[in-house]
């Protein structure tokens, strides 16, 4: 949620800034800025009816202690209460209302963010490692996952209809390997410290992290929408804080958690829709940080570097890609997108997007930290997989394919897969 400071004070720079993320929010700002007016009005006018009361108040008691008839100011008290409960359900409502604007405006991208309409203009940052080449055309990873019995996904449509998986057998054991392998490294060696949070989350926590009100058709959501199956840990993990005042060395606080994720992944029907590509259901490590602003950005650089050393082990290609202004998400200021080489695919995945969301998140879940100054202020807060799967999973299988139909797995995975390769 943006500050309705920054907005009063600089409602043309948010505005601008706004535009180039591709949407045209000058009325909602607009209206934020009225609807603000209206309340700061309302809330003055309080404080005036709220003194005149107290200063009428006075006057009676004086004049019943001396005998005096108060009748006439007694009715005034009695119309400034009436007047006093409007103004305060005008103002409460006024609050509410801009409130529910705020929600619904995006964050404003980084000053440095790429300037651009949509993916196309997404600039490639780097790239590491190098692809893979084959004798003969590649298998996908569907055509490998079948062959070797590592999931099942007719019998899963039937579980749970079309966009599910059933990992099996050595598919199964491949998972739960991957997924500690990726705890292990980010635990043992960049220090963050394992979560193992709730699957299932509350509205005010889906509001925190900007899944809601935007998204909330593409969310699974229980008791009237006032729980919803976690879509990434990014939700607990990050609101594990909120509402709290932390002290600035605790900061930052650097969480690693696994969750299976839930999402309504409509999309078009096409190859990236083949297979376990894009699923309702998948796992995911997730990286989270809550830093102080001044030093938000050099760990958003470590966090995307945390990330890129899970590929860099398993020995995979990928490229890092910033995105520019019109395919940023919601809530974030700056974001990079870590994909890696599919084989099968001929082309790349997505398998992590880390963000820096500024305070934007923090003051819809009204965190904090004391500063030195002994000041409060709000938390900047940021995130990425570190890695989802199951992308990672068929990148993998695809890569390390063998003319004998089997799959060589890096050696960084032996000792949690127990063997060097899949048959």
């Amino acid at each position: 949620m943006l500050d309705i400071r920054l907005i009063r004070e600089q409602p043309e720079f948010v505005k601008e800034r706004l535009a180039t993320r591709g949407c045209d929010d000058a009325a909602k700002i607009d209206e934020v800025l009225r609807v603000d007016a209206d309340r700061r009005k309302a809330e003055t006018s309080l404080q005036q009816l709220n003194a005149d009361r107290k200063r009428i108040s006075k006057e009676i008691g004086g004049k019943r202690s001396r005998g005096e008839t108060s009748e006439e100011l007694e009715r005034g008290v009695r119309a400034i209460g009436e007047r006093i409960a409007q103004l305060e359900e005008q103002a409460s409502e006024g609050e509410e209302r801009q409130r529910s604007l705020l929600l619904n405006v995006p964050n404003l991208p980084h000053a440095f963010a790429p300037i651009g309409k949509d993916a196309s203009d997404n600039p490639v940052v780097r790239s590491w490692g190098e692809k893979p080449q084959f004798a003969s055309p590649p298998l996908d990873h569907v055509a490998i996952g079948e062959r070797l019995r590592l999931f099942d996904l007719e019998r899963a449509a039937k579980l749970s209809g079309s966009g599910f998986i059933c990992f099996i057998g050595a598919g199964a054991r491949f998972e739960r390997a991957l997924i500690q392998f990726m705890l292990d490294l980010h635990t043992r060696e960049h220090g963050y410290v394992e979560m193992s949070p709730p699957f299932l989350v509350r509205r005010d926590c889906m509001v925190g992290t900007t899944q809601l009100p935007k998204f909330e058709e593409d969310m699974y959501g229980l008791e009237e929408n006032e729980m919803f199956l976690a879509p990434t840990a990014e939700v607990p993990v990050t609101n594990f804080h909120r509402e709290e005042i932390l002290s600035s060395s605790e900061l930052p606080k650097k969480f690693v958690a696994y969750t299976p994720c839930f999402r309504r992944e409509a999309g078009s029907a096409g190859r990236e829709n083949r297979g376990i590509i894009r699923v309702h259901q998948f796992d995911k490590v997730e990286l989270v940080k809550l830093t102080a602003p001044d030093n938000s950005y050099a760990e958003h650089e470590s966090l995307t570097a945390n990330a890129e050393r899970v590929l860099q082990l398993l020995g995979l290609h990928y490229r890092i890609i910033e995105l520019c202004t019109g395919d940023l998400g919601f809530g974030s200021a700056k974001t990079y997108d870590i994909e890696v080489w599919s084989p099968g695919q001929n082309g790349y995945l997505e398998v992590s997007s880390c963000s820096n969301f500024e305070d934007f998140q923090a003051r819809r879940m009204n965190l904090r930290f004391k500063g030195a100054e002994g000041k409060n202020r709000f938390c900047h807060t940021l995130n990425g997989s570190g890695l989802a799967l199951p992308r990672l999973f068929a990148a993998l299988v695809e890569a390390g394919q063998q003319p004998d139909g089997s799959v060589r797995l890096p050696e960084a995975l032996h000792s949690y897969f127990g063997a060097s390769e899949i048959r």
